[in-house]
């Protein structure tokens, strides 16, 4: 078979490698190398309970802590085998060569991440995300050599080639020349990351704009869960973004605290007791956000041997961006959107309501629910990647038919040519400046009915701008043509925090602070007729379900 992965992150080389592996022929497509992905800034660790800290940790223990910390919104079975694979899936990552710390006893090294019950977090080092996607990417060349993978770098995702349900490929923007270009395939995979962009100064990757999940919600495919958008507790402000203090830090010791006056008041030690730093991020970075002054990190106590030995990117990135040396002061932190717990609806072998379509990784809304534990998104995507190349290789082995995308091939590239012949009075620079603006004004920590109105209706305004205003001729094609599907997105977005009337994980709804047990489902978002709907549906476990 031939297998379409979009996106070269951990997710998307996970799934390009086990498909290589059971003789598929993968084609890789990105736009950039794998080493610029988001994946390579993961750093405080990897879920997986292999019991090598002597606190009787089990996968039962591991899917109990998600679930919880989810808030209940997961399909138990489902979380169940993710957590069970968890094990087997570091082994595979060690067969890679990713090199984990370890013990004197030569076993794999823990660490508390917040909202565990047990220390489950392996890491490497204070580069996790690096050390996985570099033996993922080496793996990948081995493969290239002997042409089982087909790498194609300078490529942005334009679409889906979707017709009655089915998707067929996928069609591409030449990163350069605005060229299209299809890539028909028997399975299409999609893991292009979160939505970043719309929202400006995050933790992640500019690179991840959201706008393959918004164009594929106009050709038909569902998401869920976007209102639930989580905020990392501690992180650093830069001039261009904000830099993540890894949970690490927490989970070596690190104490948060505020002054009043001069005593510090360690806040979430007072109100949650001795683990009250490792409670679950959506807690932490609500507590931080109720203080009355600047919350503070400390860790200098820790000592330079284990600041330098487990923590030695926190300090690098405290002395090169504001330069503080974290072994002797405290490190001045805020909450920042960090992940996004929403995306493509997928099933547990990650496939869309669209037949032969999968989406993993972050792009996927799955096994999270209303709140991500740390530690969790690199197994989620190492697991989703080879479940899907898993799924594909034992259920879609009738060969497509090949459809004649020849007119609609036309038809884009027409719009395209219009997209350039016009010039816009409104460099797409400043729409995204302003549409940044309106989510986190919008879509904070707390949101409440009149805010998210006020966020509908600036979104639609833009929606309609473009509909006259089209190419800003300071930067690239593909910039142009991907506002409207952002802000499609982003509209999206908004209805589903809207319409879900309740606080629950990290949706803290001012007007509606109570969590309902009427809304213990999961939003699902669907373009109908030009008009977005949500609806709330609960999980299911049956074998064999398909969500058509």
């Amino acid at each position: 078979m031939k297998i379409l992965i979009i996106g070269s992150g951990i997710s998307g080389l996970a799934a390009a490698i086990a498909s290589a592996d059971m003789g598929n022929h993968v084609v890789l497509v990105s736009p950039y190398p794998s080493e610029r992905a988001q994946s390579v800034m993961a750093a405080g660790g990897i879920n997986a309970a292999v019991g090598t800290a002597g606190e009787d940790d089990s996968y039962v223990h591991h899917a109990m802590d998600t679930i919880k910390g989810g808030c209940y919104l997961e399909n138990e079975d489902d979380v169940r085998r993710f957590c069970e694979r968890a094990p087997e899936n570091l082994r595979w990552l060690e067969q890679m060569g990713v090199v984990f710390n370890r013990k004197e006893d030569g076993a794999i090294n823990l660490r508390a991440f917040g909202g565990q019950s047990r220390k489950r977090t392996a890491y490497a080092g204070a580069s996790t995300g690096k050390q996985i996607v570099t033996a993922l990417v080496q793996k990948c060349r081995e493969y290239e050599i002997d042409g089982r993978i087909q790498r194609r770098l300078g490529l942005h995702f334009h679409s889906g080639l979707i017709r009655d349900g089915v998707c067929y490929g996928a069609l591409f923007c030449q990163q350069f020349t605005g060229v299209l270009q299809a890539i028909y395939a028997d399975a299409v995979i999609l893991a292009t990351g979160g939505q970043n962009k719309l929202f400006g100064k995050t933790t992640g990757s500019e690179l991840c704009d959201g706008y393959a999940a918004g164009r594929l919600f106009s050709q038909g495919v569902q998401l869920r869960n976007l209102e639930f958008i989580q905020y990392h507790p501690t992180t650093i402000e830069t001039d261009y973004k904000r830099m993540l203090i890894t949970e690490g830090a927490r989970g070596e010791g690190g104490r948060l605290y505020y002054l009043d006056g001069e005593k510090r008041v360690y806040f979430m030690e007072d109100k949650y007791g001795p683990k009250g730093n490792l409670m679950s991020r959506d807690i932490v970075s609500r507590c931080i956000y109720d203080c009355p002054s600047q919350v503070y990190l400390d860790i200098s106590f820790l000592g330079e041997k284990l600041i330098h030995e487990r923590l030695e990117e926190v300090y690098q990135l405290c002395k090169d961006y504001i330069g503080l040396d974290v072994t002797k002061e405290p490190i001045p932190v805020a909450p920042s959107i960090h992940f996004f717990m929403g995306g493509i609806r997928v099933d547990r072998n990650h496939r869309t309501n669209i037949l032969r379509l999968y989406a993993v990784g972050e792009c996927a809304s799955k096994y999270h629910g209303a709140n991500r534990l740390g530690g969790n998104s690199l197994m989620a995507a190492v697991y989703s990647g080879r479940v899907a190349a898993e799924a594909i290789h034992r259920e879609e082995n009738a060969k497509v038919r090949v459809e004649n995308f020849a007119s609609y091939i036309e038809q884009e590239e027409a719009l395209l040519n219009r997209i350039k012949e016009s010039r816009s009075q409104f460099p797409s620079v400043y729409i995204l400046r302003n549409l940044a603006e309106i989510m986190n004004d919008n879509l904070g920590i707390t949101r409440n009915r009149k805010g998210l109105s006020e966020g509908l209706e600036a979104v639609d305004l833009y929606l309609n701008v473009m509909k006259s205003i089209k190419f800003d001729h300071t930067v690239s094609l593909y910039e142009n043509y991907r506002i409207d599907s952002m802000l499609l997105l982003a509209k999206a977005i908004l209805c589903s925090a809207m319409a879900r009337e309740e606080t629950r994980g990290a949706h803290i709804r001012e007007d509606f602070p109570e969590t309902k047990e009427t809304f213990q489902k999961c939003s699902v978002a669907e373009l109908v007729d030009g008009q977005i709907q949500i609806n709330f549906e609960a999980e299911s476990c049956e074998k064999g379900e398909r969500m058509v």
